[in-house]
Formats: C-alpha cells, sequence, structure tokens
C-alpha cells in the first residue's frame, strides 16, 4: 500500500524574506511602469487621507451654520469636492493595477517559461524520481505567489505604512499626541498579534498544502495508469487511496479555518476596543466644546481607514509567507544544477562519418548495483550493431548513455572521435534518432505526433514518412485521418500503432545515428518484417545501434554483441555466432522453440 508523506512542507521551515529582493530583476523590464504605478498610489493615498479633511469642513459648516443665512454654495462646493475625492481614490488605484498589471502578468509568464526550460534541462533520474502532479502544483503556486508578492508588497503594505504616516501627521497636527499614540499603540497591538497568530496558523496551512499535493499527485498517478487499474480490477482501492488522502486534506483544511476563526475574532476585539477608547477621547473633547463635530467625524473617517487595510493584515501576511514559501520551492527548482550539463569549452557536433565507439565504459545508476562492466563496442560508420542478451543485461542502458540522459562513470562514448561530453547536448541529441520500447504520444492529432519529429517538416514529408512507416493505410482508415486525436499519451492508438508513429518520427528526423530500441516489440509478425524492411533500407545509409530481445529481428545486422550481466561475452554475425554454439546459439534455440510451440 503507498502511504502519503508528510515532508512535502516541513513544518519548522522558515521563509526567505530576501526572495522579495530577488524578484527586482523581473520589475526592471518595465521600469517606467513600475515608477508610475507607485506614483498612481502616492496620488492615491492623497487623496484617501484628504477625504475625512473635506468632510470635517462640511458638517462644521452645516453645524454652524443653523439658525442662520446660509451661503449654499459653499456646503454644495464642498460635497463636489468630496464626490471628487471619493472618485480620485478609486481612480487612481484603478489606474495603478492598470499600469502595473503588464509587470505582474510579465514577471509570471517569465518565470513560467524559465522553470519549464530548466525542467527540460534536468537529466531524466531527476523526472523519473519526480511526482509530476505535486511538480505542477509547486509551480503553480510559485508563479501566483511571485505576483502575489509583487502587487501586495507594493500596493497593500507600502500604501498602509504611507497612510499611517499620513494619518499621523494630520492627526498630530490638527489635534495632539495622545490621538497619535493611541492610535500607533492600537496599531502596534493589532500586528504583533495579527504575527503571531499567524505564525501559530501557517503551520496547518503547509499541512492542508501539503496535502492537497499529495491527493492531487495521487489522482494524476492512477489517472495516468488509467489501463492497469483496469486490468486488476482495482477501481475501489484506488478510490480508497485518493479518499485516505482527501481525508487528510479535510482534516487539515478543518484546522486551517477554525484557526482563521480565532484570528478574526480576536482582531474584532482589538478594533473594538480602539474604537472605543479613541472615540471616547474624541467624545470627551466634543462635549468640552475642544472639538467640533467636524472633527470628531474626521477622527471616526480616519480610524475606519486605517483599520480596515489593516483588518487583512493577518491574511496579507500569511499569503506572503506562503508566497514566499512557493516562490522559495520554485527558485529552488532554478537553483539546483543539472546534472548533466554541456561543458563551459563545449562545441556542436560534427559528423563527417558517424562512427560510434563505447572505450572501457563502467556505469552503474547506483554505487552498489554496476550496470556495464567495461564495454568496449565499435559501430563503424554506416553500420549496423545489434546488441542482445536477457532483461537486465544493460542494452538499453547503452542507448540511454549515447543519448547522454546520463554520463559514464568510467571511459568514454565518441562519435567520430570526438567525446559526447566535450559537445553541446543540443548538437548531439539533433544527430541521433530514437525508436523506444515504450513509445508516448502527446494528447495531439496524429498528424502533429508524427510532424514532432521535425516541426517544420512539410505535409508531403509527413505524410511520406508515414508510408515508409506502413502507417498510411491505417490513417486512411480512420474518419479524421491525421486529425484524429491520440488521446492521453496515445491510448487510443495500440502498442504496434504507436511504435509506427514513433518510427515514422525518426524516419521524418532523418539523423545520421539511430537507436533501434525494441523498435519492432509490438507489431505482429507481417507488419513487424514490413517494418523490418523499411529500416534495414534506412539504417544502410546510417550508423545504427539495435538493441533487440528476440533474436530474429537483427539476423540481418553487420555485427551482434551479446551481452550478460553488464559484459560483452560474444561478438559476430548471425551464422559466426551459431558456429561458435555458445551463448548465442543456445538463445536462439531457446527462442526458436519458443516460437514453434
Amino acid at each position: 500500500m503507498r502511504h502519503f508523506s508528510d515532508n512535502t512542507y516541513p513544518a519548522q521551515h522558515k521563509p526567505n524574506w530576501k526572495i522579495i529582493a530577488g524578484l527586482w530583476p523581473y520589475l526592471t523590464e518595465f521600469r517606467g511602469r513600475v515608477v508610475l504605478a507607485l506614483v498612481m498610489l502616492v496620488l492615491a493615498k492623497l487623496v484617501t487621507v484628504s477625504t475625512p479633511i473635506v468632510l470635517k469642513y462640511i458638517i462644521d459648516y452645516l453645524d454652524q451654520s443653523r439658525g442662520v443665512d446660509m451661503v449654499l454654495w459653499i456646503p454644495f462646493t464642498l460635497v463636489a469636492a468630496y464626490g471628487a475625492l471619493r472618485f480620485g481614490s478609486t481612480l487612481f488605484n484603478e489606474l495603478r493595477d492598470a499600469v502595473f498589471a503588464r509587470v505582474a502578468e510579465r514577471a509570471m509568464r517569465r518565470v513560467s517559461l524559465r522553470v519549464f526550460r530548466h525542467l527540460h534541462d534536468r537529466e531524466l533520474s531527476f523526472h523519473l524520481d519526480r511526482k509530476t502532479g505535486g511538480l505542477a502544483r509547486d509551480i503553480e503556486r510559485g508563479t501566483s505567489g511571485i505576483s502575489f508578492l509583487l502587487r501586495f508588497t507594493l500596493f497593500n503594505i507600502v500604501p498602509t505604512i504611507l497612510e499611517i504616516v499620513m494619518v499621523a501627521g494630520v492627526l498630530l497636527v490638527a489635534f495632539n499626541v495622545n490621538y497619535v499614540l493611541a492610535i500607533l499603540v492600537a496599531i502596534v497591538v493589532y500586528v504583533i498579534f495579527s504575527i503571531r497568530v499567524t505564525e501559530w496558523r501557517t503551520a496547518f496551512v503547509r499541512e492542508a498544502n501539503s496535502r492537497d499535493n499529495q491527493s492531487n499527485s495521487r489522482a494524476i498517478d492512477s489517472l495516468l495508469n488509467y489501463e492497469t487499474v483496469k486490468y486488476f480490477n482495482n477501481e475501489r482501492f484506488e478510490a480508497e487511496q485518493y479518499d485516505e488522502g482527501l481525508a487528510l486534506w479535510e482534516q487539515a483544511r478543518l484546522k486551517n479555518r477554525l484557526s482563521m476563526v480565532a484570528l478574526n475574532t480576536g482582531q474584532a476585539f482589538i478594533i473594538g476596543v480602539s474604537l472605543i477608547v479613541i472615540m471616547s477621547m474624541a467624545v470627551r473633547e466634543v462635549v468640552a466644546g475642544q472639538m467640533t463635530l467636524g472633527d470628531f467625524t474626521m477622527v471616526n473617517a480616519y480610524l475606519i481607514q486605517l483599520f480596515v487595510p489593516l483588518n487583512a493584515l493577518g491574511f496579507v501576511y500569511r499569503e506572503i509567507r506562503q508566497s514566499l514559501v512557493n516562490v522559495e520551492r520554485l527558485f529552488g527548482l532554478l537553483e539546483d544544477e543539472p546534472a548533466i550539463k554541456d561543458a563551459p569549452d563545449a562545441k556542436a557536433l560534427a559528423i563527417p562519418s558517424g562512427q560510434v565507439q563505447f572505450k572501457d565504459v563502467h556505469f552503474s545508476y547506483n554505487a552498489e548495483r554496476p550496470i556495464l562492466k567495461g564495454i568496449d563496442l565499435t559501430i563503424p560508420a554506416g553500420h549496423t550493431v545489434a546488441v542482445v542478451g536477457t532483461s537486465g543485461a544493460g542494452k538499453s542502458t547503452l542507448a540511454r548513455l549515447l543519448f547522454r540522459f546520463f554520463d559514464v562513470d568510467r571511459g568514454s562514448i565518441c562519435i567520430d572521435g570526438q567525446d559526447i561530453r566535450q559537445v553541446t547536448q543540443d548538437s548531439l541529441r539533433t544527430a541521433i534518432g530514437i525508436v523506444p520500447q515504450d513509445t508516448v504520444l502527446f494528447n495531439d492529432t496524429l498528424y502533429n505526433n508524427l510532424a514532432y519529429g521535425r516541426p517544420g517538416a512539410s505535409e508531403a514529408e509527413v505524410h511520406h514518412a508515414a508510408q515508409q512507416a506502413h502507417l498510411a493505410d491505417f490513417i486512411q482508415s480512420l474518419p479524421q485521418g491525421y486529425a484524429t486525436q491520440v488521446g492521453e499519451r496515445g491510448l487510443k492508438l495500440s502498442g504496434g500503432e504507436k511504435q509506427r508513429v514513433a518510427i515514422a518520427r525518426v524516419l521524418l528526423k532523418n539523423p545520421p545515428i539511430l537507436i533501434l530500441d525494441e523498435a519492432t516489440s509490438s507489431l505482429d509478425s507481417i507488419s513487424e518484417q514490413a517494418i523490418l524492411d523499411a529500416l534495414n533500407a534506412v539504417s544502410r545509409q546510417r550508423t545504427t545501434l539495435v538493441i533487440a530481445h528476440r533474436l530474429s529481428t537483427v539476423r540481418d545486422a553487420d555485427r551482434i554483441v551479446v551481452m550478460d550481466q553488464g559484459r560483452i561475452v560474444e561478438s559476430g554475425s548471425h551464422n559466426e555466432l551459431l558456429e561458435k554454439n555458445g551463448y548465442y546459439a543456445r538463445l536462439w534455440m531457446q527462442q526458436q522453440h519458443t516460437e514453434e510451440a
């Protein structure tokens, strides 16, 4: 039974506040917009702070004009100014958001592309160890976190601090220092409470996200293996496993919500007490004749203006902390260097002929289990060399090393005398075409999957490759032809059909070096012979490494290499190896008896 791990978000992990400074490069592309957005921010706050002052003069004028002749244009002018200021506050805030929108969206685009490219640069072992669902969530949260940090740091924290300073200045000039001190004490108590409680409940938020990652990974893993689930009639088991993850997520979410209730209640209590204390001070001064009704209204308006943004402080602080964690995880992906990377002085691979050499190659996926033990193998230019042997002998590992999914532990692999570690990966992989044993297709049309071999190929070239791979008749029999959707991972096609697509893609790529890794393992005998004839015709002009389990498919190879437990035990042509009556001959006889049976 598979269990859900609890280490997705370490409970004691502290966010790195330096991450905010690391976002600056994403702002430099639109410095003018950033500056203009900040100007709009300051103007919006100036207008906002001015609004209660105008309200004060309206109330004072109306209060002082009772029982006397009133000049009507004065209060109407003040009311018009009050409405204009209200509108101006909203206008400048909206303009600020409109100006900054391009900055935030472009930052998300840039970092998403950077992460996407980096993930494709990572070595195969990274992707074999990584859960796709959790990785997708990390990328999604990380890019959203960047947008959140940019917006809320600039447009929530900074404006709130600016407004507090402005309001404190107005109250200090208009009244006395007691109001300033009372408001500052209230704000300090409010901020300390919000931060402490948010720190306490962050563990619940992180746990909820962790459970969300795990259940999402579980669901995706199950759906990707839909056929396997069906083969073993394990729908109920999969649902129980998924529900186990959802139950843990439900518990984490419940704790998260209850802690939010505690935070909101505490914040509301502090705001209520602060309003009572400060408004009581104002009431006493109004009764004593030291403050007008307009002054009283202005104090009340300022308190509301200050506590409304502060009311969201707990949420903002929590989200900023979580965004920092998410962005840090995203940047952590970028900071991890690929295990397989180009040498500093790497040059493009030059292929005058296409000879491939494995020189004393040793390799292991982990130190405790060596796979290849001193392989010496030369594939002459334009020749076909087949590697055969039992499962686990290390045959497919040769292809992975040649394609440089991994680097050798000792020895070297050379193409026309050039160590593949000293050439660029792009030029190396451009020169090699591979038909893998397990072909996975994109959830796209049949045509686009074929054209993936060379995206710039013409329609005629794509059709010709399909014809060579004996796919044309099959495609013409489909109602939608080349526009047929192949489904997730190509599930709508049979194994043989998928392998023909893989062969057609390689034919379209037209590389000087071919790797055929069990390229006909999913084909029937008639189709196999037809495609073998096509592959043999193509292979005559290329250096070809054929990895095969069925010996009947490699009888025509120029040379057959027999591997056992990571070593080459025999080598020669089909007839030569049969005459030796050794390991190959025994394999041949065993397979012949199996096929006859």
